[in-house]
């Protein structure tokens, strides 16, 4: 067996050719449709929720003009 030039810290990972599996994992179930409907439900939902808040806090942003009377104290009146 050859000695690696690089320090290796575990001796396993050396090793770890050895170990290597040909065993392929299970293929992953298919959701149902119920499970695909909810999850469509679940996205639609936050999407108009913030479609919601954006066209609901569009004329709070919105700049606009200055507004039409401004409030002056007595001291400033100058009387």
């Amino acid at each position: 067996m050859f000695r690696r030039r690089e320090p290796v810290p575990f001796a396993f990972i050396a090793e770890a050719d050895k170990f290597r599996s040909n065993v392929t994992p299970p293929p992953r179930e298919r959701a149902s449709a119920g499970q695909i409907a909810g999850r469509s439900l679940v996205g639609l939902t936050v999407v108009a929720g913030l479609v919601g808040a954006l066209l609901l806090g569009m004329p709070a942003l919105s700049s606009g003009q200055a507004p039409a009377h401004t409030q002056h104290s007595e001291a400033s009146d100058g009387r």
